[in-house]
C-alpha cells in the first residue's frame, strides 16, 4: 500500500480577481475550494492515475470533514488522526499577481502524535510511505526523525520530499527517493552550482549519506536523476504553457511512484514523473492519466 503523510493539511480557497484594491470591497470573478497539502496532492494525482493510496496526517473540525469527503469522492482512503480545532484554510487571491494567506492550523497533542506513529508502525516492507513538507509550529521540529526511527525496523520504502536539515537528517533511514531542487541542494552543501557536473557531484553526496535515488528538479530545464548503480540521467521537461506550478513537484513524485510500483524501473519512473509534474504545471488542476500519456508521447 502507498501511504502519504501530510502534517498540516488545508483547504485551499482560491479567489480570482481582476484587480485587488486594499481597504475596499473587492468582487471576485470566480472562486473554488480544494483539499491541499503536499501528501494530499500526491494521493490525488495517484488517484487520477488509477492508483490507490491511504492519506494520513492530522485533521479536525468542519474543514477536516470537507477534506475527508473530497478525498473519499476520489477513492482515497483516510487514515487521519482527528484533532481538536479546525484544519486550516489557505486563501489564495489571484489578480495581477498572486497573494496567499496561510492559516495557522490546530494544536496537536503528544497523544495525537503517538496515535499517528502507532498507525504508521503497522506498515511493512511491502508498503511505501511518502513523507513531505515543512514542519508546522504545532509539531516538534524533529518529527520526521521521531517517526522514521520508530518504523525503521519495518523496512518501509520511503520517499522524502523536504529541505535543509530535515532532509539531511532522514538520509540515515535510507530513503528510496529524495527530491530537492538545485537551490535547496546549494543551501544544504553551502555552495554555488555552476554546471551539470557540479550538480551531479552534489547530488551524489546525498547518495553517500544514505539515499538510493535523488531527483533534482530544475524547473523548465526538467530534472536530473542520480541513483545508485545507474548512470546520471537528465531529462528535459515537455514543452507547454505553464499555468500553475502549485502541486507540480508533488505530481512528479506521484508519477514516479505509479510507474515504479508497476515496473520497478527507476529510469521509467523518473520519465513518468517528469511528464506528470509537467501535466499539472500546464493545467489549472492536478495531472490526469490522459494528460500524462499525451506528454509522454512527446518526450524523447
Amino acid at each position: 500500500m502507498i501511504v502519504t503523510l501530510t502534517f498540516s493539511p488545508a483547504i485551499d480557497y482560491v479567489v480570482d480577481l481582476d484587480h485587488l484594491e486594499k481597504g475596499a470591497i473587492n468582487r471576485s470573478r470566480g472562486e473554488h475550494c480544494m483539499p491541499g497539502g503536499k501528501g494530499i496532492n500526491v494521493s490525488i494525482v495517484l488517484a487520477n492515475l488509477g492508483r490507490k493510496s491511504i492519506a494520513t496526517g492530522f485533521l479536525g473540525g468542519f474543514t477536516g470533514d470537507y477534506i475527508e469527503g473530497e478525498l473519499r469522492k476520489r477513492g482515497i482512503e483516510s487514515g487521519f488522526v482527528q484533532v481538536d480545532g479546525n484544519t486550516r484554510i489557505n486563501v489564495k487571491l489571484r489578480g495581477e499577481e498572486e497573494t496567499a494567506i496561510n492559516g495557522q492550523g490546530p494544536h496537536i497533542t503528544e497523544k495525537q502524535i503517538e496515535e499517528l506513529i502507532v498507525f504508521l508502525e503497522k506498515l511493512t516492507k511491502e508498503d511505501l510511505l511518502v513523507i513531505s513538507g515543512t514542519v508546522p509550529s504545532s509539531l516538534p521540529s524533529d518529527i520526521y526523525e521521531k517517526i522514521l526511527a520508530r518504523i525503521e525496523d519495518r523496512h518501509v520504502q520511503l520517499i522524502v520530499d523536504a529541505t535543509g536539515d530535515i532532509l539531511l537528517n532522514t538520509l540515515k533511514y535510507r530513503p528510496l527517493l529524495v527530491k530537492p531542487n538545485q537551490e535547496e541542494l546549494e543551501e544544504m552543501f553551502h555552495t554555488v552550482i555552476h554546471d551539470e557536473e557540479e550538480l551531479i557531484e552534489n547530488a551524489k553526496k546525498l547518495l553517500d549519506l544514505g539515499a538510493s535515488n535523488v531527483i533534482v528538479s530544475l524547473g523548465g530545464d526538467g530534472a536530473l536523476l542520480v541513483g545508485k548503480g545507474i548512470a546520471p540521467l537528465h531529462l528535459k521537461a515537455p514543452k507547454g504553457k505553464v499555468v500553475n506550478t502549485v502541486g507540480a513537484g508533488d505530481s512528479l513524485v506521484a508519477g514516479f511512484i505509479d510507474e515504479y510500483v508497476s515496473s520497478g524501473n527507476i529510469a521509467k519512473a523518473f520519465r513518468q514523473g517528469i511528464a506528470t509534474g509537467s501535466a499539472s504545471a500546464f493545467s489549472e488542476g492536478l495531472a490526469t492519466r490522459e494528460e500524462v500519456e499525451a506528454l509522454l508521447n512527446t518526450m524523447e
